[in-house]
């Protein structure tokens, strides 16, 4: 049967992918950042995953206000960059798991989750800053990327119970798969950050850190924290957090961290990230 092995939670900051596509990587700047991951991609090489299922928000690339899915799943067989205003980023086109990805969409919505099913859909800087910063710049993904987008843009976004429970579901669906595949579940977005307003640049260290402690050790108190406390210890677009609940519910009760980093700042925001393995795998 298939299996999830491990989650992987990180930021997606917009600046990072342009960091890298403009070749700013080794700046000063930037150089901090980067250098986090190196152990991430070395992580990532020596696990192989077949498929990762990689939770992010879309940007308005292929959402608007006209149509805001709460939880969108992609089906599609590829899914291509999305041109967010400058041009789409130069990074592969993302070739998706039809199979695994109907399989889930069939056995999630009779879980009594209301999924939409995208049979087309561009992928912005919320999915592939996270590839990007995990693989590098390959000349294509080197697995296969199931699209799951989260509304956490215009209110009311799920709660972070209803997130934790869907990754729980997840791993329920991708464990009746028949085919033997090993899948990697991505939680992107956060941390503290704000981008508006007098509060916009605010990163809140202490929070994003017991946010970390948290996830790993009481996934199921983080699970309850209301969309208030987001908004006010983390800022507006700290939201985001409650879709690395989704990661955090595919995974077992116990985990081992495999490699944590915190980082301030990248652009105007506050960067995260965990890997976790399932001890079980």
């Amino acid at each position: 049967m298939a299996r999830i092995t491990a989650g992987v939670a990180t930021s997606h900051v917009p600046a990072i992918g342009a960091a890298l596509d403009n070749g700013k990587a080794g700046d000063a700047y930037w150089a901090p950042l980067f250098a986090g991951y190196e152990a991430s991609k070395a992580w990532i090489a020596a696990e192989k995953p077949d498929v990762i299922l990689l939770v992010y928000n879309d940007h308005a690339s292929a959402f608007s206000l006209e149509l805001i899915p709460t939880f969108a799943i992609g089906c599609a067989e590829r899914f291509q960059p999305a041109d967010e205003g400058w041009g789409p980023r130069p990074v592969p086109v993302v070739e998706g798991h039809p199979e695994l990805a109907w399989h889930l969409a069939e056995s999630l919505i009779l879980d009594e989750f209301d999924m939409t099913i995208v049979n087309r859909m561009d992928v912005d800087h919320g999915l592939t800053v996270p590839l990007s910063l995990m693989f590098g710049q390959p000349d294509a993904w080197p697995c296969k990327v199931i699209p799951l987008a989260v509304n956490v843009v215009q209110y009311p976004p799920p709660t972070g119970n209803r997130c934790l429970k869907l990754g729980q579901a997840i791993r329920r669906a991708v464990e009746s798969f028949p085919e033997d595949l090993k899948v990697v579940v991505f939680g992107t977005g956060g941390m503290s950050h704000q981008l508006q307003g007098p509060r916009a640049g605010l990163i809140n260290a202490e929070f994003d850190n017991a946010f970390l402690d948290r996830l790993v050790a009481d996934p199921e108190g983080q699970a309850a924290v209301p969309h208030l406390d987001y908004v006010r210890e983390a800022g507006s677009e700290g939201i985001e957090l409650v879709m690395w609940l989704v990661m955090r519910g595919a995974l077992d009760r116990e985990v081992r961290v495999a490699h944590r980093f915190y980082h301030v700042p990248a652009s105007n925001t506050a960067v995260g990230h965990l890997i976790l393995e399932n001890p079980s795998a």
